[in-house]
């Protein structure tokens, strides 16, 4: 069962952000589409006998090294958008695999060194009335998407779907013939459904996916404001 709250502590962190005005929109779709995309030896997780695509764009808040405190001036905030499945190593560690990442920040591309899919891209976040748009357009490439949502009541209890869908505490890249962990620690997403007025999108299609069918899942999030990203470390061999 996916935990709620982090699985372990990052005592050590690389980096601290807020991950702030997060939407989490989700589709199901057939195992062997998903598995297709994805390294051994990573096995692709299912819910209710369906793998689980998701596409969350947010923001990246206050970025700063270890040890910088929050309220310094100047820290950078920007958008960021990740398309992504859920996978488990044979360690048993479950945690994200990303088919891409969308980025407005190009200190971010860094994280190519262990693999991280980064994109630079011109990237919007607006709150009006409301509403919650976002809009990003990788550079260079096609991939790019339109995103409006409504924000509803808060979920006083999320249901397992719930915390399935959104709570995960480490993500896997790929680098080097190894498999390479990144943990996470947070406190937990305080949820909101919400409804999708426009979605526009073609990152699934660009990363070798078919275009998604039937009704996303979608939950808002207004954010979590103690992000603590860890060390990379390789964990396993792929090919």
């Amino acid at each position: 069962m996916v935990a709620y709250e982090a699985e372990q502590r990052v005592r050590l962190p690389a980096l601290w952000a807020g991950w702030m005005t997060q939407t989490f929109v989700h589709w199901a779709y057939p195992v062997q589409e998903v598995r297709a995309l994805v390294p051994e030896p990573l096995e692709v997780e299912e819910y209710e006998g369906s793998a689980w695509v998701g596409f969350t764009p947010f923001l990246m808040a206050d970025v700063r090294p270890a040890g910088v405190p929050a309220r310094v001036p100047g820290l950078p905030t920007f958008a960021e958008t990740n398309l992504r499945t859920y996978v488990r190593p044979p360690s048993g560690r479950d945690g994200l695999w990303f088919f891409s990442l969308e980025v407005a920040c190009p200190l971010m591309l860094a994280a190519w060194a262990i693999g991280a899919p980064y994109h630079p891209g011109v990237l919007e976040v607006t709150r009006s009335g409301g509403t919650v748009r976002y809009s990003g357009r990788r550079r260079p490439g096609r991939a790019s998407y339109r995103l409006a949502v409504r924000p509803g009541d808060p979920i006083e209890r999320p249901t397992g779907r719930d915390v399935w869908l959104t709570s995960r505490w480490r993500a896997y890249t790929r680098r080097f013939g190894l498999l390479w962990e990144t943990p996470v620690e947070h406190e937990p997403w305080p949820l909101a459904g919400a409804a999708v007025e426009e979605l526009e999108e073609t990152l699934t299609t660009e990363a070798g996916l078919p275009a998604p069918a039937g009704e996303p899942v979608v939950h808002f999030s207004d954010g979590v404001g103690h992000v603590r990203m860890g060390v990379s470390v390789p964990c396993a061999r792929t090919r």
